[in-house]
């Protein structure tokens, strides 16, 4: 197994609507949301993590090709390649998902030798800095707090009341995608793409289904035509 090309994918996310990825952080402070999202230490700016990009797009994958059957919800896995049921072509799919985006603390030596590494490596996205700049000069706020609640069927009044940190809507950040290129590897950059394409078609982040997350990929000319051309199904 021979490295040939180390492929970087550059770009950038444009949230279509507000985006919510939590920070973990359960304590509720006096004035504050009891849901905020996760924000760089340092600057306090909001940011997604490479790992929420990686999870969702491998998701996906897994979701269209039928593998999520065979997993129990869990990600997909070498171990789950001794599935009975499991056809050759799905098979061979699980093999480019684990080839892309790894095996998992689950692998042992062999597994590293058959596979090789983890091909897709996803770097936290920053607030593109020409945006940034352009809200700071304009005194836009870089979250919003969004109220939600419950509507009691019968007497149609409001019920638990909960607040939820977003990035709000517009907000652009940075995406940069390293993309190792081994002898033998066939089709793992179209299925990068293939994911991707999937994740703008979907959404990013927590309350996909109320609406969050709605994002727009755009990429540098050359691999925008490689987005453009993916055939999701």
């Amino acid at each position: 197994m021979k490295l040939i090309n180390i492929k970087e994918i550059k770009g950038t996310i444009t949230l279509k609507s507000g985006l919510h990825i939590g920070s973990g952080d359960m304590e509720m402070k006096i004035g504050g949301t009891d849901n905020p999202v996760i924000k760089h230490p340092h600057t306090h700016e909001p940011f997604i993590p490479g790992s929420s990009i990686k999870g969702k797009v491998r998701s996906l994958l897994e979701m269209v090709s039928g593998l999520m059957s065979f997993t129990d919800g869990h990600p997909f896995e070498i171990k789950h390649l001794d599935k009975k049921d499991l056809t050759d072509d799905l098979k061979k799919e699980g093999e480019k998902i684990i080839k892309l985006f790894g095996s998992g603390g689950a692998a042992n030596d062999n597994n590293i030798d058959m596979y090789g590494p983890t091909r897709a490596s996803f770097a936290d996205s920053l607030l593109d800095s020409d945006w940034k700049n352009k809200a700071i000069q304009s005194n836009w706020p870089l979250t919003e707090i969004k109220a939600e609640n419950t509507i009691n069927r019968i007497s149609g009044t409001a019920q638990n009341p909960r607040f939820t940190e977003r990035v709000p809507s517009g907000a652009i950040f940075n995406l940069n995608i390293s993309l190792k290129v081994f002898d033998g590897d066939e089709h793992l950059e179209d299925l990068l793409f293939r994911g991707l394409r999937l994740l703008s078609d979907d959404s990013l982040g927590g309350s996909g289904s109320r609406g969050y997350g709605q994002v727009q990929l755009t990429f540098d000319e050359d691999n925008q035509k490689i987005f453009d051309g993916i055939t999701v199904f």
